[in-house]
Parts: C-alpha cells; structure tokens; sequence
C-alpha cells in the first residue's frame, strides 16, 4: 500500500489505446466503436462486454491486431478495477495474437507489457513486474512512455531495495527531462527519496520541498499528492508534526483526485501520527473506507468474470441452435431412410434372416474381444496413473525440495509398492488428515515447480471444492497430475498457469504454458488420452488448444450436480 500513489502517479500515461492510424483505418466492427464510447463514459463494466464482443468478431474475421487490442483494453480495465489476477490472464492472452517482429505491433506490446507490469506489482511480484517494463521499453516507439517504463523499473527496484539501480535510473532520466518542469519535479522528488532509502541520513528535504513547490505552480495535483507521501514518510521519525501536517495535506489531496487506494493509505498514516483519540476517528474512517474498496473489488472481479461467461454462454447457445437444426434435418432424412429399407427388407426378409444371424455371431464375438480390450486398457491406464506418475511425482519432489523429508519419500515409495503388487486394487494415495483437498491441490502441483518452472496457481480456496464428490476429486487429482508430468516432460515451458472457478453449474480448471506446445493435439499420447476418458467417466469435458512454439492451453469444464 505504500507505494500506491507513486504507482497511480508514474501509471497516468497509460490508458485504453486507439490511436490515429486506427481513426485513418475503416472499422467495421461496431461493438468495437460502442465500448470505446463506454470508456469516455466512465462505465468500465459496460465497455469490458463489448471490447469482448469485439473480440470475437475480430477472432471470426481472422483479424489477430483487432482481438489483441480488444484483449488489452479489457486487461487494462481490469487492472484498474483491482481484478490483477484476471488482469494477468488477458493481457497474456493478448501477446499470442501480437507479431513481435511487425513493428506496427511495438505501440500494442509495450503497453499491455507495461500494464502486466502494473498488475503483477499489485500481487507484489516485483521481480516479474520488473522483467514486464523491460519488454515495454523493449517495444516502446515513444519517449514519454519511455520515461514512464523506466520510472516504474525504478519503483520496482525500490520494492526490491535495489536503490543502487534505482537512483541510477532516475539520475538518467535527470538529465533528459529538465526542459519539462512537471517531469522534473517528478524525477527530482523521486530520486531525493530514493537516496534517503539508501541512506537515512541523506538531506532530502531542500529536494523534496522544491519538487512541491514546482507541483503547485504547475497545478500537479497528482503529483502534490506524490510530494505530500514523500514529505510525510520523510519527517516520521524527524518531526512528527510536520508529518503529521504532510499526511492531512496528503489525505485532503487523495480526495481530490477520487483514489480511494490514495485514501485508505493517508488514513493510515494519520491513524499512526495523530493524537490518540483523533487517531480512533481516523480509523473508523479508514475501516469504512476499506471494506468498501475490498467489496468493489471483489464485485468487479466477479463482474468481469460474468460478463465473459455470458458472451461465452450466448456464443454456446447459438451453435445449440445450429446444431439443433441439423440435427432435425438428419433425422427427417434418417426417417425417410428407414421407411425405404422397410420395404426393402420385407422383399429380402429370408436371406435378411439369415443374413442378422451371423450379424449377431459377429456382434457378440466383437463385444468379448472389446471387454477384454477396456480391461487391459483400464489395467495400463492405471499402471500409469498410479505407478508410473507416482514414481515420476516423487523424483519431482526430490529434485525441486532442498530439504527432503525422507521418511516421507519412503512412504510414499512404499505407497507405490503395495499398489503395484495388486493393481486391481482401488486406493488412492493418503494425505495427511489436516489437510484440505484444497492444500493438497497446491501441494501437488507445486511438487512440479522449481526456478526453471513457475506454477502460478489462481482461484484454489476451499470453497471451490465444497459441492465436489469425493470420485470427482479422485479424477481431478489424476488429470491435474498428468498435465504436470506432461508438461515437465515434454513441454519446455518456464511458466505455467492454473486457474480454478465455480459458477452455478460447472467446476472449471483452465491450464496454460508457454512451451513448445504440440503438433497435432489430436495425437496425445496415452497419459493425455487417460485425461479424456477419466472427463468422460464423470461427464467433463476436457479441451485441449495449441499451436507449435506457443504454448498449450486447456480447459476442463465439469457439472457440479
């Protein structure tokens, strides 16, 4: 919370994109138009369901520019609704529909990666936050937004106590902005508090006071509230009066501008500088103030996520339609086939006599080969599921773990024994009573992270799991299983998403990497297939996405009932 307002402040030149080569250029989509309207509106919520109803009508018309900056403002809109997790998702989706090479798409790449930037500061990621500002300055085509990808590298680097690499930034940038009196005083006042981070005993105050002094001339009310948290953080331990005096400045400032995040952190430095019984009303404010802005977010969140499974849902309903309608077609052609072969067959009912008997002996004896097949194929299936992906889930364990416990490596070891000698026998492995199946999720996928493979795991409380049968667990486990030993085998991914939500009707588990993905995802091998059928025996259904050197996604979508 305490670098709020240097984040709001360094962030205000990034807003939802359309520049003048796209008023130049013919747009056909309305919906794209209508929630660029929503945004000089003010309605986040309304322009986020038309970006994706553009969206896919872009995607239709194979227009891959068009779904990338649909992608990125919804991102945007997200991150400024305080949905940093969703935020995250989106805006990785977009970079799949952006050329790297097209330097048309550099504008497009350095602002999505710098709001990637923004959104995994807010989870204090600050070392992703870092590498995603400098892929924007990589891709950035503009000098302000260059100085504003470098500003947030060097907040970054303040989160991270990096000062060194901080102050070496904004001394940098010092020198190329002293023609323009708000950019100066907005480095000068960010490099005096760097150097007093570094070292408590530098003189920051003459700095601080003249970057404040240039703000007010200038009408910066951002950037007043900027000076004001410095001066205030500044004088905490000094002169707890004049703090005390910066932080009201600070509070009456945040209320101007409307940044309830502003807010809630000037409060609370006037809970901590004021008198105690000032103090006690100040905190009723800022308790007020904070579970209001956590209940807006959590209902944005929510909200967003709504508005995507509507437009996924009216999609779904109108290929129901469709298929609804063939389906009527080919039953009135299948029944007019039959009433042509009654005739026929009543002609040749003898030799058709004859002809169903030894149908029928073919029949049966198919049907027996087949069980014996489903048999020795439910035996494979779980000679891999349970021996060979346990095997595999233990050596995982003890490669990533740097403190091994081992008497619970030789019990699961022993686990593995036993079921190998009787396979037909039914027992899953054993958790520890305490744990939550929510617990063991994260403890079983994050058995497959290390520093060349990040598990970012999203959504997994428990109570997602709390309408779940036990079976449906059981096959959740074992899916989720597979596509981490497949992903540590074959995938060559440095980074894997997992994302859980509950709608009213369905359980699903979204996955994504950004590995080498498949050639033909119709051509998995046996562990994949194994997650297809094991969907099937509890009426899921599981999808699998991919494109060669983009990575695979899937998705698994199962009926709470």
């Amino acid at each position: 919370m305490k670098k709020v307002s240097l984040y709001l402040f360094l962030l205000f030149g990034v807003s939802c994109i359309k520049n003048n080569e796209e008023k130049k250029t013919p747009i056909s989509n309305v919906a794209f138009d209508i929630a660029y309207e929503y945004i000089e509106k003010g309605k986040a919520d309304s322009s986020f369901f038309f970006f994706d109803e553009a969206r896919q009508l872009f995607l239709e018309s194979g227009d891959s520019l068009g779904v990338a900056k649909c992608l990125i403002n919804m991102a945007i809109t997200q991150k400024d609704q305080g949905d940093h997790f969703g935020a995250q998702e989106t805006a990785l989706q977009a970079v799949d529909y952006l050329d790297k090479s097209n330097p048309k798409h550099h504008i497009y790449l350095s602002t999505n990666y710098n709001n990637l930037g923004a959104a995994t500061g807010k989870l204090n990621d600050f070392e992703q936050a870092l590498a995603f500002y400098k892929l924007a300055l990589q891709f950035s085509q503009d000098s302000l937004n260059s100085l504003i990808y470098q500003n947030n590298m060097a907040i970054s680097y303040q989160n991270l106590k990096a000062y060194d690499k901080a102050v070496q930034i904004y001394t940098d940038i010092y020198h190329s902005v002293q023609h323009n009196r708000r950019q100066y005083a907005r480095v000068l006042s960010n490099l005096a508090r760097t150097k007093w981070l570094a070292d408590p005993t530098y003189p920051a105050a003459d700095e601080l006071l003249t970057s404040l002094t240039i703000r007010k001339e200038e009408t910066d009310q951002w950037g007043l509230h900027a000076s004001y948290v410095h001066l205030t953080d500044y004088y905490a331990h000094t002169r707890p009066d004049s703090a005390l005096w910066y932080a009201r400045k600070m509070y009456d400032t945040a209320n101007e501008i409307q940044s309830p995040d502003d807010q809630v952190y000037a409060l609370s430095k006037l809970i901590e500088l004021s008198p105690e019984g000032k103090a006690k009303e100040y905190f009723h404010t800022y308790q007020l103030l904070t579970d209001s802005l956590h209940q807006a977010r959590a209902a944005a969140k929510n909200q967003f996520a709504l508005i995507r499974y509507e437009v996924e849902k009216n999609k779904a309903d109108n290929l129901r339609l469709q298929k609804e309608n063939a389906e009527k077609i080919n039953r009135l052609t299948r029944q007019r086939f039959f009433t042509g072969s009654l005739v026929f067959l009543f002609i040749l009912s003898v030799l058709g006599g004859r002809f169903w008997y030894r149908k029928r002996k073919q029949r049966l004896e198919l049907e027996a080969q087949h069980k014996i097949k489903a048999s020795q194929l439910k035996t494979s299936r779980k000679v891999h599921d349970v021996v060979a992906n346990g095997i595999y889930r233990v050596m995982s364990e003890i490669e990533n773990k740097e403190a091994i416990d081992r008497e619970g490596i030789l019990d699961k070891l022993e686990g593995v024994y036993h079921k190998s000698r009787d396979i037909s026998y039914e027992a899953e492995e054993s958790f520890p009573a305490e744990q939550t199946y929510a617990q063991q999720i994260t403890e079983l996928l994050t058995s497959f992270a290390n520093e060349q493979h990040k598990v970012l795991i999203v959504g997994n409380e428990s109570q997602l799991w709390d309408d779940v049968n036990e079976n449906v667990k059981t096959e959740i486990k074992h899916v989720l299983q597979e596509l981490m030993v497949n992903m540590r085998k074959h995938s060559h991914t440095d980074q894997v998403i997992i994302r859980f939500e509950k709608t009213d009707a369905q359980l699903k588990i979204y996955y994504k990497d950004n590995g080498v993905g498949m050639k033909n995802v119709d051509s998995q091998g046996n562990g994949l297939k194994n997650t297809v059928s094991r969907m099937k025996n509890i009426e899921g259904q599981i999808t699998f996405a991919s494109e060669l050197g983009k990575g695979l996604k899937v998705e698994i979508a199962i009926p709470i009932f």
